[in-house]
């Protein structure tokens, strides 16, 4: 039987040289023929001067890739490569977009708003304006038991309604609270320095026609400047102390899906006095009171901005001298002095343009202090 490295047939005899067991250490398999690098010179090139038998041949170099082939795979690699853009620029688009639906600070749009309907009655006073010191008026008045300041403003029992939770329905509340304290407390507002504090506040579809009031005022209903706040000329009115007694409500209702209606009926009692009169104690002071009742509308967007819109303004004050011109500021009667009459101002009823709501109403004495001195 043939040993492991024999061939099948047996060993080859005849061989030169005799014994072959030297050359059974030589192998001569595929990868050492495909790897050699010597090759025999022909009979031509060996009739020559070369003393070797065989040549070195240089190394076979692999086949270049085909144009097509190498073509495909760049554009293959190319849409790989536009295909990991695209999907970047769609996640940062939709993230994008999510972020800016969960914003709760999203900015005012350009929404229209109506503007607001507002009537400002002056009381005139039957005979003249009763005078003393402020704790002697606020005593003998209807005022004698109403709060100071903000503390005249409270809060009513707060519920959810269907639409807006106990929190979005406090956060309106809050809103108007802080409106009536700007509008009608603030005392840069009230002597005339500064609207601001009531202008950050409003709906920001209504600045421009609370800007227009101020400079333009008009007693069209809809431009006058007390209809969004409390206001002295400081050139002739002083106040008498910072006291300010409050009395009034709050109330809300929920009137459509989505909108949340608050209404605020309250009297501001100020006691006021001539300007220039520095004399202490104050004998010469009087009451000016200011009934003020506001509806005002808030839907989702608007309550994290802290920003209220205004609907209506009726406002009442006296005691007050009537005037046929707009006022830009309330005209109080001070201590001692009496109202003038003035003749209503006539209307044309074919007149173009809008049509004037100046009234004038008349003070009640049930309403005036009757002090002690």
């Amino acid at each position: 039987m043939a040993g492991r490295g024999d061939p099948p047939e047996g060993e080859p005899d005849g061989l030169p040289g005799g014994d072959d067991d030297e050359y059974r250490s030589v192998v001569f398999d595929e990868s050492f023929i495909r790897e050699a690098r010597l090759k025999e010179f022909s009979a031509r090139e060996r009739m020559t001067d070369h003393a070797d038998a065989v040549r070195r041949v240089p190394p076979a170099q692999p086949p270049p890739p085909a144009k097509g082939r190498s073509r495909q795979g760049f554009f293959r690699r190319g849409s790989r490569q536009l295909l990991l853009l695209v999907l970047v620029v769609v996640l940062a688009f939709g993230t994008a977009v999510y972020l800016g639906l969960r914003n709760p600070y999203r900015p005012a749009t350009g929404r229209s708003v109506d503007q607001v309907r507002m009537s400002v009655i002056p009381l005139a006073p039957e005979g003249p304006v009763p005078g003393g010191t402020p704790a002697d008026l606020f005593e003998h008045s209807p005022a004698a038991h109403f709060r100071v300041g903000a503390a005249g403003i409270t809060m009513p029992a707060v519920r959810e309604t269907g639409g807006f939770s106990e929190s979005q329905v406090m956060a309106a509340l809050t809103t108007v609270k802080d409106y009536l304290v700007a509008s009608s407390l603030d005392p840069d507002v009230i002597e005339g320095r500064s609207e601001r504090p009531v202008r950050v506040l409003l709906d920001p579809g209504q600045l421009d026609q609370f800007d227009a009031g101020f400079a333009a005022p008009s007693d069209d209903g809809r431009h006058a400047p007390t209809g969004w706040l409390v206001r002295f000329d400081p050139a002739k009115v002083a106040r008498a102390g910072d006291e300010v007694r409050v009395h009034g409500t709050l109330r809300y209702q929920e009137t459509s899906p989505g909108t949340l209606e608050v209404v605020s009926d309250h009297v501001f009692v100020y006691a006021l006095r001539p300007a220039g009169s520095d004399a202490r104690p104050v004998r010469d002071a009087s009451l000016f009171t200011v009934r003020r009742e506001l509806r005002f509308r808030f839907d989702l967007d608007a309550l994290p901005r802290h920003t209220a819109r205004l609907l209506t303004s009726e406002v009442q004050a006296g005691p007050q001298a009537c005037s046929a011109e707009p006022p830009r500021t309330l005209r109080p009667l001070l201590a001692g002095q009496l109202a003038t009459v003035r003749e209503p101002a006539p209307t044309d009823p074919y007149a173009t343009g809008p049509a004037g709501t100046a009234l004038c109403g008349t003070l009640s004495r049930a309403a005036e202090p009757s002090p002690a001195t």
